[in-house]
């Protein structure tokens, strides 16, 4: 059975239609003094998925609730999928007496699972907080679908490190080239990029990442793009978190589109990860 939490409803109704499985009913209350209270009351099942991008604190608790309410409903096998995993970037401790959060969440959420599936985490590593086997599911093959016919695309991470997605994009789509943005992080707000060695001129630019969060950086990018000849900008991204006003600050750069997956519900969610899932759950 899957169970969906307030954060995930489009996203669990697709992975229900994937797997036929049913999906379960949920109610959710906020009591006087600030308390979330999660429920399935119509829990029936030996296995329950429960899916829940943990975007906010209260998701947090949300997924820990879900977990132990079907846990006491009678689940035998509780599989927790976290299609955009909230804390995951703070996964190291920079300095004295700073928490390693991702660490503290994983092991907050390995109490009430069996087994957790999460989507393309910013590290890969934060999978070896958790006390329960964790898999990463990749969805950013699956970046290519919307995107229009392309006039000698190149593909460009904003980054080295984001490479990898890019690539995994231009090999889904078929055709184009792939390079990066060198950049260099000043806070968590400032960053300085520059262009690497592609010729853009002339060509259509679909920009990739892990994550979109003010989407600063993606928009200095296009602006270095558009000063370099390029056709059209576009932007994909696995997580669309599009923070504040990031998705008015990429329209003024230029950007054609903005296409994300449906880890995190937007209107830019134009992709769904249901069947990767669903894959992932099947081995």
């Amino acid at each position: 059975m899957i169970v969906s939490a307030s954060t995930s409803q489009s996203l669990a109704s697709s992975l229900a239609a994937a797997l036929d499985e049913p999906l379960a009913a949920t109610e959710y209350e906020r009591f006087p003094d600030g308390e979330l209270r999660a429920s399935v009351p119509e829990f029936d099942a030996d296995r329950a998925v429960v899916v829940c991008a943990t975007t906010t604190s209260d998701a947090h608790l949300e997924a820990l609730q879900l977990q132990d309410a079907v846990r006491e409903a009678g689940a035998n096998e509780v599989v927790t999928v976290l299609p955009y995993m909230g804390y995951a970037r703070q996964d190291s401790a920079f300095e004295s007496g700073q928490p390693v959060s991702a660490r503290a969440v994983a092991r907050a959420l390995s109490t009430g699972t069996d087994r957790v599936l999460t989507v393309n985490p910013h590290e890969t590593g934060v999978c070896d907080f958790f006390d329960v086997p964790c898999t990463v599911v990749d969805a950013a093959g699956r970046l290519a679908a919307p995107l229009p016919d392309l006039d000698d695309p190149v593909f460009l991470a904003p980054d080295a490190g984001a490479r990898e997605l890019a690539t995994t994009v231009r090999d889904a789509y078929g055709v184009g080239s792939v390079d990066h943005f060198e950049k260099t992080r000043h806070s968590a707000t400032e960053v300085e990029i520059e262009p690497h060695a592609a010729d853009v001129a002339g060509r259509d630019a679909v920009l990739v990442d892990d994550i979109v969060a003010t989407g600063s950086t993606m928009a200095t990018a296009v602006s270095h793009l558009r000063e370099r000849d390029a056709a059209r900008a576009f932007v994909t991204c696995v997580h669309p978190v599009l923070a504040d006003t990031a998705r008015t600050r990429l329209a003024r750069a230029g950007v054609e589109a903005v296409h994300g997956t449906d880890t995190i519900e937007r209107a830019e969610s134009t992709v769904s990860v249901a069947p990767a899932i669903a894959d992932a759950l099947a081995e």
